[in-house]
This record gives C-alpha cells, structure tokens and sequence, in this order.
C-alpha cells in the first residue's frame, strides 16, 4: 500500500506542476490564485508533501478543474496509460488519504467514462471545506451511503442520513462534517457543465 501511496503523491506532483505550466503560470501566479502558498505549492510539486483536501479544493478551484481530475493515479495505470474499460477490483483500487483528517478518496470511474463517481470516506470528527470556485463547471450529486453527514451549502445545512442524496446546485462554498461518532461513507457523482 505504501507504494501505491508513494506513486498516488508523484502523481498529483506531476498533475499539479503540468496543469500549472499548460497556463504558464508561475508558482506565484498559482498561489495568487489558488490561496495555497508558493512554498506549498512547490513542495507538492516535488512530491515531498500529500496535499490536504483543502488545499486540494484549493488548487482544482484555481485550475478549473475536479478534485478527481488531479488524482489521476485512479484514473489510469501505475505506469501512466489508461486503465481500460470493465472491470475493477477493489484491491487495486488507489486510494488517496488526506493527511489532515484521515479523509479517504477512492476514484471509482476512469478518466473516458462520462461522469466522475468516487467513494469517500470521512472520518468521525472530520470536516473538509471547499470553496466556491471548486463547483464551477460542475453539476454534483452526493449520495449518503453510510453513517450520517452534515453538510454545509453555503449558509443552509442539511443533515443527511444513509440513502439520502443532494443535488447541487450553483457554486458557493461547502463544507462536508462528520459530527457523529462513527465513520460516514458517501459517493460524489459529478458531471461536466460548462467548459470554463
């Protein structure tokens, strides 16, 4: 497992750093615009620190981009290419774990399927704020599957149960809590909107 998480950490490194240079930004550039600083930035893009998923809402809120698109060792194979279509057994699933607050992220989809579907699993405890920016371009579901989730949309908070679902609607800053005592298990299915 810790090589999958060696390679998982390289991957967003490489992600991070060619999304930045594709719009030829500098680091300064990225850190005005994400809100993450330059020295963050940079250890991230030489794969010496595992982004938060704040920072990782952060940095996909300034590219345009889903938080999925920049975990892209589940969108393909260790060796770069892309994981075919069928089949895909949990054991080889890569799962990226935030070192903050134990908040796990499994890609369930691959990069060619229409729809980013992942299976998160956040902590008792646990809570991950996104901003605004990280919704634009994107229409989002999120399906409880299991325990209970408070989330935070905008200034309305909805308490969600196993099987309830939300649909999202226009960006606005979110935060998913997990105030109860047991692990909560939801999925995130997410479409393209409008390309930015």
């Amino acid at each position: 497992m810790s090589n999958i998480v060696d390679s998982l950490v390289g991957q967003i490194a490489a992600r991070v750093r060619t999304e930045r240079e594709r719009r030829r930004w500098t680091l300064a550039q990225l850190a005005d615009a994400s809100g993450v600083s330059q020295a963050m930035i940079s250890r991230i893009e030489r794969g010496e620190s595992s982004p938060t998923a704040v920072v990782l809402g952060k940095l996909s809120a300034a590219f345009q981009l889903s938080v999925a698109s920049l975990l892209t060792l589940a969108e393909g194979t260790q060796d770069g290419t892309d994981a075919p279509a069928g089949v895909r057994r949990r054991a080889d699933a890569a799962e990226w774990r935030d070192p903050a607050t134990g908040y796990r992220r499994r890609q369930i989809t691959g990069p060619h399927f229409p729809a980013e579907i992942a299976e998160i699993r956040l902590p008792a405890g646990a809570q991950v704020p996104y901003p605004a920016a990280a919704f634009a371009f994107v229409r989002q579901v999120v399906w409880v599957l299991d325990g209970h989730l408070t989330f935070h949309d905008g200034d309305t908070v909805h308490e969600l149960d196993a099987g309830d679902t939300i649909e999202l609607g226009e960006p606005t800053e979110r935060l998913f809590a997990n105030i109860a005592d047991t692990e909560c298990r939801y999925a995130v299915i997410l479409t393209r909107g409008a390309q930015p």
